[in-house]
């Protein structure tokens, strides 16, 4: 079909803005301006995608949560029209889908073999090692060479190292899975590229799976292997499918949201004493805010939560037709002044809960209780630890990662 199509934002399609639209320098924690201004503008508006397809757009955060709560609404990424980030990811997703990308009750039939290790309660019982790991850290780092990337030294391998021992991975392969996983979530990878190393992962966990069937470990990769890896259940396919989404998504996350929270506490420094004077003298209330405050303001995912319309939708006085693909940005929606106050403001005391950081509804991220572990640990851990802690590097010559489906940066040199 060539002819133009009229939007009912009022937009033709070829006068859609492209989307993911780019930061401003200087700004570079803020969401893109021209986010903040269709939030201004108009609840719902189309926006062009990599391949021309224009989905709608949704910025505002209670229109963002009533749709991913709405069960009109599909994460399948098979059904056509579903707005995929970019040729890579489509490829990949072709190749192998994990339980994010579907519906119930599939969704819910396979998310429920691991939800039990990914808990609020299963995850308590993983703070000593989390502790643990951090402090070996961060003697290791002020044992080294100054000034320091604290991505490489710190941020990367600590989620790493936790992922692993929930999983079962060896850690001595993480340059391995590290590499590959840094190809799935950059926009920039070509489908060749992306089917090359999902295959690499999904052939090395399937390999590893085989192995706990024979040796099992007390890991969660053993666990599910031994009680659903069969006829009629899983294949081992299937588990490494969901292996390398545990596996990718448990260390990528959580390391930009160490390293860029850093960035972020230190260009902030009035909020980094707070955090700091909070974790000396054990106000764990305060920096549990400070960890929600952090995952609001920076909303590390930065191309949207996907999603098709199975049926039509009104909202906010637009119509989403049946097949229609719609995108929640979340670093918008998590600075939208209707429910945050004063939202480009960092402020580490706010009582800031109502973030959608980690999506909603049904498939709301399975790895949250374990995120939030981590990063309190982390944030109550490294500036006491560190006190001095500083930027060794001006501010614009950090190198942000502006190609990736996860946003963060790909150093952090420090000094103290």
């Amino acid at each position: 079909m060539t002819e133009t199509l009229a939007t009912t934002s009022g937009h033709a399609a070829d006068d859609c803005p492209d989307y993911p639209m780019a930061r401003a320098q200087g700004c570079l924690l803020d969401p893109s301006p021209g986010l903040r201004a269709l939030q201004e503008q108009t609840p719902l508006t189309k926006v062009r995608l990599w391949d021309g397809s224009t989905p709608w757009l949704v910025t505002r955060h209670a229109d963002q949560r009533a749709l991913l709560a709405d069960k009109r609404i599909s994460a399948d990424s098979s059904r056509d029209g579903y707005p995929h980030q970019s040729p890579a990811t489509k490829a990949r997703r072709n190749q192998a889908r994990s339980f994010i990308a579907m519906d119930d009750p599939e969704h819910a039939r396979l998310r429920k073999m691991v939800t039990g290790a990914f808990t609020v309660r299963g995850t308590q019982g993983l703070i000593p090692a989390i502790q643990r790991i951090t402090d070996e850290l961060i003697e290791a780092m002020l044992a080294g060479p100054k000034p320091a990337d604290l991505v490489e030294a710190f941020a990367l391998p600590l989620p790493s190292l936790v992922i692993c021992e929930m999983l079962g991975v060896p850690y001595a392969d993480h340059d391995f899975f590290q590499c590959n996983s840094k190809q799935l979530i950059s926009r920039s990878t070509t489908p060749d590229q992306a089917r090359e190393a999902q295959g690499a992962l999904l052939d090395y966990l399937e390999d590893l799976v085989g192995r706990k069937l024979e040796t099992p470990g007390n890991d969660l990769l053993s666990k599910v292997a031994t009680e659903q890896v069969g006829p009629g259940n899983l294949t081992q396919r299937e588990l490494a499918t969901m292996g390398v989404l545990l596996l990718v998504a448990g260390h990528e996350t959580t390391a930009n949201m160490i390293a860029l929270g850093t960035y972020a506490l230190l260009t902030h420094p009035g909020q980094l004493a707070a955090v700091r004077d909070a974790s000396t003298s054990g106000d764990d209330k305060l920096v549990s805010q400070a960890v929600e405050e952090l995952l609001r303001f920076l909303t590390i995912t930065q191309t949207g939560r996907r999603r098709v319309a199975t049926d039509d939708i009104e909202i906010a006085g637009q119509t989403i037709k049946a097949g229609d693909a719609v995108i929640m940005a979340g670093e918008i929606g998590n600075r939208d002044p209707a429910v945050f106050p004063d939202p480009d403001t960092l402020d580490v005391a706010r009582e800031g809960r109502r973030h959608i950081a980690f999506g909603f509804g049904v498939h709301q991220c399975l790895g949250q209780p374990l995120a939030r572990a981590e990063l309190q640990v982390v944030y109550g851990t490294l500036y006491r630890r560190i006190p001095t802690l500083a930027l060794a590097a001006a501010t614009e010559d950090i190198p942000f990662k502006a190609d990736g489906l996860v946003y963060g940066v790909h150093e952090l040199p420090v000094t103290w």
